[in-house]
């Protein structure tokens, strides 16, 4: 049975990874780092940043992430992505022959809108699983706008671009808080009353933030999302809507 610890290390800023990561990192034997294609070395390199400035002598391995089958239905172009991926780790550790903790450094945090816990569940025999906590996009996107992630007694609601665009503005809620949002989904629901926060690469020194009542934010965020993607290759980003009287 391997040792399997999973690293949340923030949101790109390497001040982001916490004590308690830095130290893991140190007493790993092996750090697995995925590639993600071409115009994304920048993500691979990242890693490498932050295992450099923790000290970690782990070894690194590197490899290259499955590509889902777009032309299969969503759930099952997720699962059989995730079983490929379970798959490439599993040969690794087993070429490697472990005898100490394999690490994965993960965007944010482990157990928010990630995936890495349930590719680790795929894993047979089961490993020994650890998780270190990081700081999230959520934390990182009120802390970049000085805005509460909450109204006095407020709900939050949490969800993704993908229910946002195929239900619509959720029930009753105030703030919504949007994940995973690769088609600009805000654009779909009616502006009035609501006011957008955005922020793509937070923490990182390419970060870029636009706010504003959602009707004269709007345009300016999918221009700026469309400029960041095409000189970086790559964008992370995430949104807080909130209802205003």
């Amino acid at each position: 049975m391997i040792d399997l610890c999973l690293i949340g290390i923030g949101t790109g800023n390497p001040d982001h990874v916490t004590q308690q990561a830095r130290a893991e990192l140190r007493k790993a034997s092996l750090v697995l780092v995925p590639r993600k294609g071409a115009g994304k070395e920048d993500l691979a390199d990242l890693r490498h940043h932050i295992l450099t400035a923790c000290d970690s002598q782990a070894r690194v391995i590197e490899f290259d992430m499955p590509v889902r089958d777009e032309s299969l239905p969503y759930a099952e172009r997720v699962a059989r992505w995730h079983d490929a991926i379970a798959a490439r780790w599993a040969a690794i550790i087993a070429c490697e022959a472990v005898s100490g903790t394999v690490a994965l450094l993960v965007w944010g945090d482990p157990g928010l809108y990630d995936s890495t816990l349930r590719i680790a569940a795929r894993l047979q025999p089961a490993p020994r699983l650890r998780v270190i906590p990081g700081i999230t996009a959520l934390q990182a996107l009120t802390a970049a706008h000085a805005i509460p992630f909450n109204t006095i007694n407020g709900a939050v609601t949490v969800t993704t671009g993908r229910r946002l665009r195929d239900h619509g503005w959720p029930d009753g809620a105030e703030t919504v808080v949007v994940m995973l949002d690769g088609d600009c989904s805000f654009t779909r629901l009616a502006p009035e009353g609501l006011h957008i926060w955005w922020g793509a690469y937070l923490g990182m020194t390419e970060q870029v933030l636009v706010s504003g009542p959602l009707a004269d934010a709007a345009p300016r965020i999918t221009a700026t999302r469309e400029k960041a993607r095409a000189r970086h290759g790559w964008i992370m980003d995430t949104y807080l809507l909130r209802r205003q009287a």
